[in-house]
């Protein structure tokens, strides 16, 4: 796995915290994000038309081609390994761990506390499907899986694929990096999926610096119809550029991927970096107008708010794709 950078160093992240306490930087009671919508009694009983929710964070529970599956799925207070200290929630999930429909896929892009939480996972497989929940992850994070009672993984390279029922998932390259404790700094991997079911392609991006890779995965794969990108944690650029997009370049990685929709991932949830959390949909709305593009095409959801897919990807609303150059 190359597509990382190694400079942020330990003592850059001290710098980074150091710099951080003579900012006055918004409290989490500053903010006030409003639940979306949705309808457990549908969600729960959906297996036709596809659809997506966002519960928080990277937490996606998507439906597509009859498949229940989760993205990232994190329903903790707080994105830490412990339970009393550590970034805490600032918006409850927005979709109950007990109003999921049956769970058939979950995917974990990497090992980060705000996208792989230990208590979530055993939860969800304490729930009567638990033992047939299949989970795709990259290379070197099943053992944690397997340890925490998970039955059916799978690790996938980049590249790599893999036949689930009516889908198939594909692991891509992202530019990001791994780390759990104090000695493990990138030993398991990090990956975006691109899942192919009911004729529809999604491709979920975890957490990435912008990159070539986008454009990789476009001239490989083809252009997606709905990437689940991230706009948050940016903040400060000379610490975080390498590792997470701006909304700006989550507009361009959107363009790159040739997407017909992009949902917007990864801000809202828990306070980790130095923007304001409400910061990143104005920064989205304003590089979609500088684009050109109708902010229907990269909708930021409400957390708990289902999006009906096909309803966005009526032919009739859907623009040309921008040719990769």
């Amino acid at each position: 796995m190359s597509d990382r950078s190694d400079d942020k160093n330990f003592w850059n992240f001290l710098k980074w915290r150091w710099q951080r306490l003579f900012k006055n930087l918004p409290p989490a009671s500053a903010y006030d994000f409003p639940a979306g919508h949705h309808d457990p009694h549908f969600l729960q009983n959906n297996r036709s038309r596809p659809t997506a929710t966002w519960i928080g964070q990277s937490s996606l529970l998507i439906q597509l081609g009859g498949l229940n599956l989760l993205t990232d799925p994190h329903f903790s207070s707080r994105a830490s390994p412990v339970a009393w200290w550590g970034p805490q929630r600032v918006v409850p999930p927005g979709l109950a761990l007990a109003d999921l429909p049956n769970i058939d896929l979950v995917l974990i892009s990497h090992n980060h506390y705000d996208h792989l939480d230990e208590s979530s996972i055993r939860r969800l497989l304490q729930r009567p499907e638990g033992p047939q929940i299949r989970f795709v992850v990259p290379p070197g994070i099943a053992k944690l899986l397997i340890r925490w009672g998970a039955q059916r993984v799978t690790e996938l390279a980049w590249w790599e694929n893999l036949p689930i029922d009516r889908a198939e998932v594909t692991a891509v390259p992202v530019q990001h990096w791994s780390r759990r404790g104090l000695s493990d700094h990138c030993e398991s991997g990090w990956a975006g999926f691109l899942v192919a079911a009911g004729g529809l392609r999604l491709l979920f991006v975890g957490d990435s610096g912008y990159a070539d890779v986008f454009r990789q995965v476009r001239r490989r794969l083809g252009a997606v119809d709905i990437a689940a990108l991230p706009i948050g944690a940016y903040e400060p650029r000379w610490f975080m550029r390498d590792h997470h997009m701006n909304p700006e370049e989550a507009v361009q990685a959107h363009l790159d991927l040739g997407a017909d929709l992009s949902l917007a991932l990864h801000w809202g949830t828990f306070i980790l970096t130095d923007e304001p959390l409400d910061e990143p949909p104005q920064r989205l709305a304003a590089a979609l107008r500088a684009q050109g593009i109708p902010a229907q095409r990269f909708p930021v959801l409400r957390h708990g708010e289902t999006l009906l897919l096909d309803e966005e990807l009526k032919p009739q609303s859907r623009p040309g794709r921008v040719p990769i150059s």
